[in-house]
């Protein structure tokens, strides 16, 4: 009787997992070593047309950094910075190509990286 009634809970309860939105893979031009080449860049997202994404929409893009603090028992804190933004040209049901629509170099904290990288958080621009 309690096995039946643990299943049937276990069956009607609903558990729902926030999921992340990352760049996942890119693709780049390769440079032909001209004076003023523009070597474009492509970044796939496992976002897409199932989470609302369309040609043409905004994703904000997001670095997690991760720093220890000695003064506080080393515990460990977490910051979500924006980075840029990217346009989407082309999705599918749950995963889309996009290129850089901004990246302000000026506003953002330094990285060791300057540019978006595989493992950056995207999220839907709602402005």
């Amino acid at each position: 009787m309690k096995l039946c009634v643990f299943l049937l809970l276990l069956c009607m309860t609903q558990v729902s997992f926030a999921r992340s939105y990352v760049i996942f893979s890119m693709a780049q031009d390769l440079s032909m070593g001209f004076d003023n080449e523009i070597i474009r860049k492509n970044y796939y997202v496992n976002l897409g047309t199932a989470q609302g994404i369309k040609k043409d929409s905004v994703l904000d893009v997001f670095r997690i950094i991760s720093i220890q603090n000695p003064y506080d028992n080393k515990k460990r804190v977490n910051y979500k910075v924006k980075i840029g933004e990217l346009k989407v040209l082309h999705s599918s049901s749950d995963a889309a190509i996009a290129a850089v629509k901004s990246y302000e170099k000026e506003e953002v904290p330094i990285f060791e990286l300057n540019q978006f990288m595989i493992g950056d958080h995207v999220a839907i621009n709602v402005d």
